[in-house]
């Protein structure tokens, strides 16, 4: 079982920068790891997600270029920096681990989750 830890989060200014931190309870080498975010009453909604070796990544559209996702996995931890925020990246957001090498789009492929961390945006 593995349990992930998300850091990072706070207040910020619109135009500011935070990064998250993921903190995984065992190795993560075999397992992509993403970011997701939620606002309550919301679908979760995908932010990016890196491959095992961290040579591959992926990201939202809304996100792109803005956003830079990465992994440690010597230190077992996965990060999401996120530049040039907006009030609408205003959410909690989720890190999250995943057995899967495709479709890591989709929060049902993703097996560990963590508790989540608030990111407030102000205009």
């Amino acid at each position: 079982q593995l349990q992930l830890v998300e850091s990072g989060g706070g207040l910020v200014q619109a135009g500011g920068s935070l990064r998250l931190a993921c903190a995984a309870s065992g190795p993560i080498l075999r397992y992509s790891m993403g970011w997701f975010r939620q606002r309550p009453g919301n679908k979760r909604e995908f932010v990016a997600a890196v491959s095992w070796s961290g040579g591959t990544t992926y990201y939202a559209d809304s996100v792109k270029g803005r956003f830079t996702i990465a992994r440690d996995n010597d230190r077992n931890t996965a990060f999401l920096q996120m530049d040039i925020l907006t009030p609408d990246d205003a959410d909690i957001y989720f890190c999250a681990a995943s057995a899967r090498i495709s479709m890591l789009t989709n929060p049902n492929n993703y097996a560990y989750w963590g508790q989540g961390i608030q990111v407030t945006v102000s205009s």
